[in-house]
């Protein structure tokens, strides 16, 4: 069978279809709680510098009112007394920027550099910021509020600022747990589902198997019955299926015996009686022809009676080999002798190329190799007869004996190449023939432990070859 059945294929459409919508599923969730747990984190830490910063907006609202020397004093001050002062940095700006004073000590005049500063200032509302130090690189978020006379002129900014760095390792340790529940979820989803696919995929691997082997003859085996499901009723059906194809089988071959058996005694008595008359000197020569003719067809309809016999022992399990010690040139050599003469008589060349060396002993049934390579040339001889030539080569290598057969005619279609060794199998010819010595050859060498292959030949024509092992010595 040229295709074959992967499981593999299934798995991958099941995975496809199945399993990686529910990756997809958590990741999408594992997604949408990180920006959820990020989102949650960020505005509680947001709102709380909210409210510091507005809380201490309003303490100084009275300081705003007075000089400036009470109001930097009063900053100063409060800058000093930061009880927050290990997790937030309170910095007050003035009106260029610039840092006043900071609770981390930073140096005055420094420049925080982060927009939100000058927006403040500009626009006389509070806002935030998030992102990068520009000085540091560190990330951090910050609030910054306007400090204003009673007129509402901004006259600095307070501004509270804090690293994200806990923050974000928190975030961190949470998508990470996430991700982890989901991966687990996921494994789990997938060896859930691997052992679900493998319930289907073996036992239809298993029926696949015994399918091939039905279609490559084995008929009527059985599979064993495992599943009382869907399985199951293509079990019992493709086991009803391999009954009754062996059992038609069986019925096509004893018929075929049968009647290959009747019809070799008519058979034997037409050759025997044509034989006879031939020798009689008082026949004319259009009688004699006749004769001919009527010998000719004889012996043709006896040669695929032996082949039908030959072939229905073979599936029979009753077709035996008698191995012996030969050489197998010597059996070429004889078959292209036997065949010579009927070639000459359809004006086809017979080119032979004997080896070159010495060609090794290996075990074989001469008979029925020679039986081999008379199936071929007769089939060179039927279907390559317009080519008028056949070319027979025989040499050997390290492993094999091999011995080519080609004809000149049209070849064989392509489609056709893979099935011209199957019994009846004859294609889209119109020469006249049963359709299984091919079939025959392609068993006996099997027999033999050898390979025999088709192929059609560069230029032209059929190239027949038959490879037999020169290892079978004992």
């Amino acid at each position: 069978m040229s295709a074959r059945f992967s499981g593999s294929g299934i798995k991958r459409r099941w995975m496809l279809n199945s399993v990686l919508v529910f990756v997809v599923l958590i990741i999408v969730a594992i997604i949408a709680f990180s920006l959820s747990i990020a989102g949650y984190y960020y505005d509680n830490m947001e709102s709380g510098l909210l409210n510091k910063a507005k809380i201490a907006t309003n303490f100084f609202a009275a300081y705003t009112t007075r000089s400036s020397a009470e109001y930097y004093d009063s900053i100063y001050k409060y800058t000093n007394e930061f009880d927050s002062a290990g997790t937030i940095e309170l910095q007050f700006i003035n009106t260029s920027g610039n840092v006043v004073t900071s609770s981390y000590g930073s140096a005055a005049g420094s420049h925080p550099g982060t927009e939100e500063i000058q927006s403040v200032l500009t626009n006389g509302a509070t806002e935030s910021f998030r992102g990068k130090n520009p000085n540091t690189g560190e990330r951090i978020m910050a609030v910054s509020a306007p400090m204003k006379y009673t007129d509402g002129q901004v006259i600095g900014v307070m501004r509270y600022v804090t690293s994200l760095r806990v923050v974000d390792r928190e975030i961190a340790v949470s998508v990470g747990a996430a991700v982890l529940v989901g991966a687990v979820i996921v494994a789990i989803i997938i060896i859930t589902n691997m052992f679900f696919i493998r319930s289907v995929v073996e036992p239809v691997n298993e029926i696949t198997h015994v399918a091939r082997r039905i279609a490559d003859g084995s008929y009527g085996i059985q599979i064993a019955k495992k599943y009382p499901d869907e399985i199951g009723e293509m079990v019992d059906a493709i086991n009803e299926m391999s009954v009754k194809i062996g059992q038609t089988e069986r019925t096509q071959s004893e018929f075929i015996s049968s009647v290959s058996h009747e019809l070799r005694t008519p058979l034997t008595a037409i050759t025997g009686w044509g034989e006879t008359l031939m020798f009689d000197e008082n026949l004319d020569a259009e009688t004699r022809g006749g004769i001919g003719i009527m010998l000719r067809e004889a012996r043709r309809l006896t040669k695929m009676v032996e082949e039908l016999l030959d072939f229905t022992r073979i599936q029979d399990g009753r077709f035996t080999l008698n191995v012996r010690k030969i050489d197998v040139g010597a059996e070429l050599e004889d078959s292209i002798y036997t065949y010579r003469e009927l070639l000459h008589q359809d004006n086809i060349e017979l080119e032979y190329h004997p080896p070159e060396g010495e060609m090794p002993i290996i075990d074989g049934d001469p008979d029925r190799l020679r039986q081999v390579f008379l199936n071929i040339l007769d089939n060179a001889s039927k279907y390559g007869r317009e080519g008028k030539k056949i070319v027979v080569e025989i040499g050997s290598d390290e492993n094999w004996v091999w011995i080519k057969i080609r004809d000149f005619g049209p070849g064989i279609p392509e489609e056709d190449l893979e099935n011209v060794k199957k019994k009846f199998y004859k294609g889209k010819t119109k020469e006249r023939g049963s359709g299984i010595g091919l079939a025959v050859v392609d068993e006996i060498v099997k027999y033999h432990n050898g390979v025999f292959t088709l192929e059609n030949a560069e230029g032209g024509g059929l190239l027949a070859t038959v490879r037999l092992p020169i290892d079978q010595r004992s």
